[in-house]
């Protein structure tokens, strides 16, 4: 009885299933369709709220806030390149991966993992506007906000215990607002030496996860687990001020600011080589350090000496004591035509030990190939007493102690209570100008008072709005807390009658300066209608 039940279901099944078929197929042959109406397209201002509401998070940033761009252009341009930096993204990734996944290789009994498809897919991310801002920082900052919701083809195989596992990764969607920051800018392409980035808000991450062909996110309750963890990882990592520095170029390579001052004390010479016709020289000693584009500092002259003592003392710059090295080079100094030398040497930086003094007695020779048979001549030795002080900013990165930067780019060392006292540098960075106009004519530079020392930046033809970007430097002994700064905007002509026309003046109190150690802001010019200067000055202590 049940054998004949059995046959009869199948029998019943069958024959249900193929009148099923042909009464569908009758019904789809011979039915009308329906017409197709136009969709209803109805203006913003006709909408309810709560159809609006629900509309809102589906605009585009531009329509929602007027301090974004509409960047068509653009998202045409990611979608015309896409294929290209789809391969180049794809195999950055793939030379990056093998190293992280070594580290788990013999671990849980894992024996390989290797990508076995990685692919971005053809749909690029869309950007639905983008936000510039403008700061006085030597840096671009960028808002974009983009969705991507693409179909990546990414399949990793791990093989575990002799068996082939495979994990794939399909439907994802990343919707995000990022702070762009591309800082410091350099004169070296790509023109910025970092790329800091951080996030706004929360992003919405959605993806499946296939392992052995079965989708995991299926499970009850592991989908929403998931995508919690990781908007929660993500946003303990990345959320604003939270950051991720992406290095593209070395910034201290491109761009080198001296770390510290190199006190040199040229103390004596000995045995040194006789130049004149009376047995006898007229010695010098010229100092500078290498990959430096200064001009040399020079000694006194010593009259009719072969055992000359100077005991005085220099300062020079340091951008990299790794690099860098001391030349000295002893001079004849005659009255009439050139100086005959006498010898040279080369001090690298890198023998000295920050913070202490080194006594040298160096032998000189005539130039620095080793090879040189007229280097084996006898030609004296020059004592010189070295020692390289590093700034405070830079030996407290040295020693572990941070150096933190507050809200209003003003930067402070961790220990408030550290005496103001004592030598350092003062930089002063005259980055541009703005609205400054001349009655004459608009060929504006700036110069640069201190001390009764004089110095100004290049000249820019016919402009209002001149960038100059020229850094300037001062060794002091002790703060300048009492001292002022007197900046003003000339302009220049060839013609003779009103040759030169001051644009304005701005005259700073650098008692704030040593305080603070940063400051960094544009000043209005005084007898300038209109007209701002942008400057950047700074003290560091040696």
């Amino acid at each position: 009885m049940g054998l004949f039940s059995t046959l009869l279901g199948i029998f019943g099944f069958g024959i249900g299933s193929l009148l099923g078929l042909l009464v569908g197929f009758f019904l789809f042959i011979y039915s009308e369709p329906e017409e197709v109406k136009d969709p209803v397209i109805r203006p913003l201002h006709e909408l309810d709220s709560s159809t609006l509401q629900g509309l809102l998070p589906e605009m585009p940033m531009w329509v929602k806030f007027s301090d974004y761009d509409r960047v068509d252009w653009l998202n045409k341009f990611l979608f015309d390149i896409w294929p290209y930096l789809d391969k180049a993204i794809c195999s950055t990734i793939g030379s990056m991966a093998p190293p992280i996944f070594k580290e788990y290789i013999g671990k849980f009994h894992i024996e390989a993992i290797e990508f076995d498809k990685l692919s971005l897919g053809t749909m690029p991310p869309i950007l639905y506007g983008l936000k510039v801002y403008e700061t006085n920082e030597n840096e671009l900052v960028m808002e974009p906000a983009f969705r991507w919701a693409g179909n990546p083809n990414i399949v990793l195989v791990v093989k575990l215990l002799s068996l082939r596992i495979t994990i794939q990764l399909v439907d994802l969607q990343v919707f995000a607002a990022p702070r762009v920051t591309l800082k410091p800018l350099v004169p070296t392409f790509p023109c910025f030496a970092s790329i800091v980035v951080s996030l706004l808000e929360k992003p919405h991450v959605d993806f499946g996860i296939k392992i052995l062909g079965g989708d995991i996110m299926s499970i009850p309750g592991l989908y929403r687990f998931v995508q919690e963890t990781i908007k929660k990882q993500v946003a303990s990592l990345y959320l604003w001020p939270q950051t991720l520095e992406i290095p593209v170029l070395d910034a201290s390579a491109v761009a080198k600011k001296p770390v510290g001052i190199l006190h040199v004390k040229v103390v004596r010479a000995l045995k040194l080589l006789k130049m004149d016709i009376l047995g006898s020289s007229d010695p010098y000693v010229k100092l500078s350090l290498t990959e430096d584009r200064l001009p040399a500092k020079k000694t006194t002259v010593k009259m009719n000496k072969l055992n000359p003592e100077w005991n005085e003392k220099f300062k020079l710059l340091v951008k990299d004591p790794q690099t860098q090295a001391l030349e000295l080079q002893l001079y004849d100094w005659d009255k009439v035509g050139r100086h005959d030398k006498l010898g040279m040497q080369l001090v690298p930086l890198k023998v000295l030990t920050p913070g202490l003094t080194k006594e040298l007695v160096l032998d000189l020779v005539k130039n620095t190939n080793i090879n040189d048979p007229q280097n084996k001549k006898r030609r004296g030795q020059i004592v010189v007493e070295l020692a390289f002080v590093p700034f405070k900013s830079e030996s407290s990165k040295l020693n572990g102690t941070e150096y933190g930067r507050s809200e209003s780019g003003i930067s402070r060392s961790s220990d408030s209570s550290e005496s103001l006292g004592g030598a350092g540098l003062l930089s002063v960075l005259i980055q541009g100008a703005e609205d400054v106009e001349g009655e004459h004519h608009n060929n504006p530079y700036a110069l640069l008072c201190f001390r009764g020392e004089e110095k100004k930046t290049k000249m820019v033809k016919k402009t209002r709005d001149p960038l100059w970007n020229e850094d300037f430097q001062f060794m002091l002994d002790e703060p300048p807390l009492q001292d002022k700064i007197r900046i003003e905007v000339m302009s220049k002509s060839r013609a003779i009658f009103r040759a030169k026309e001051s644009l304005g003046y701005v005259e700073i109190n650098l008692d704030d300066v040593v305080h603070n150690g940063r400051i960094n802001q544009k000043y209005h010019l005084i007898d300038s209608q209109n007209g701002r200067i942008h400057i950047e000055l700074s003290w560091t202590k040696a």
